[in-house]
């Protein structure tokens, strides 16, 4: 999803000599594959946007995976980007890396302050580990690295497996399938009142691409929309988007996560950028998308 979000935008910008690779042309997690890719292709500049991502049950129930293959690709990457001399990387992390009870709004400073969510913490571990790396050979080699945490992401080539999806697609996939098989209820996980701030992924990659061309700074940066919603509201717009008439059944004994994350984006809209795609929009637009690629997200 952020990857592709990234191809269309620095196409729509005019780049051409792109240079992309999917997890079944290139494991990111071998060694030696990867230095053999950066030493072949010799790119300039790299966005770090692979990651083995999902969940709070996917979270929970690979947690090895979680943290050992998104350690190795990060490690890999960014290693290799300082070997071949790569003028500047950008590397994704994670809302999930901040503490569980961290004040709200999420302050960059606010890393490393607290206890991390127990469900998703393998992979907020190995976030943390990535931000590390870049600001580490910053300052050992000078490699002009840099992080950005997005918030919650959706849109176009999301996940929509329910075993793995986040919580917006899931809420799609589920919403649709009732409604086309005429279920009663949908089942909903948890109490509906975790705060969640959701970002469209074409707003990713433009934030993106705007701070590699005009941020280069040690720390990283937040980006999201400032704006959050509860899980209730969330699934009460997308039943609405959908046109689901059933009623909505909330799982209590499945988890909540953490209750609050809604970034502080000040530091981003202090440099000109900020969203432009409201939730609302958003989600119309990422459910004409699966209704025309459903056949692909749903086998």
């Amino acid at each position: 999803m952020v990857g592709s979000a990234i191809t269309r935008k620095l196409q729509s910008e005019g780049y051409t000599n792109l240079i992309t690779r999917t997890s079944s042309e290139l494991d990111l997690r071998n060694q030696a594959a990867v230095a053999d890719f950066f030493a072949e292709e010799q790119p300039e500049y790299v966005f770090l946007a692979a990651a083995k991502v999902g969940g709070i049950m996917a979270n929970n129930t690979y947690r090895a995976e979680f943290l050992y293959d998104n350690l190795m690709i990060e490690s890999n990457i960014i290693h290799q980007a300082y070997v071949t001399g790569v003028k500047k990387l950008l590397f994704l992390g994670s809302s999930c890396i901040y503490p569980k009870l961290a004040p709200q709004p999420l302050k960059e400073e606010y890393l490393l302050s607290g206890f991390l969510e127990a469900t998703n913490e393998p992979y907020a571990i190995a976030k943390i580990t990535g931000i590390k790396l870049c600001e580490s050979y910053r300052s050992q080699y000078g490699c002009n690295f840099i992080s950005a945490m997005p918030t919650n992401l959706y849109g176009p080539n999301d996940n929509y497996d329910l075993q793995g999806s986040h919580v917006l697609p899931a809420l799609i996939r589920k919403f649709h399938e009732a409604k086309i098989n005429d279920q009663p209820s949908v089942e909903v996980w948890g109490t509906g009142s975790p705060r969640r701030e959701f970002l469209h992924a074409d707003d990713l990659a433009d934030a993106c691409f705007y701070l590699m061309q005009h941020y280069s700074d040690e720390s990283f940066v937040n980006i999201g929309t400032g704006e959050d919603v509860t899980i209730r509201e969330l699934a009460e717009l997308v039943k609405e988007t959908i046109g689901f008439e059933g009623e909505l059944r909330w799982n209590t004994e499945k988890p909540d996560g953490t209750p609050r994350k809604l970034m502080d984006v000040s530091r981003l809209h202090s440099m000109g950028w900020k969203h432009t795609t409201e939730l609302k929009e958003g989600i119309e637009q990422t459910y004409q998308d699966f209704l025309a690629n459903e056949v692909l997200y749903v086998e």
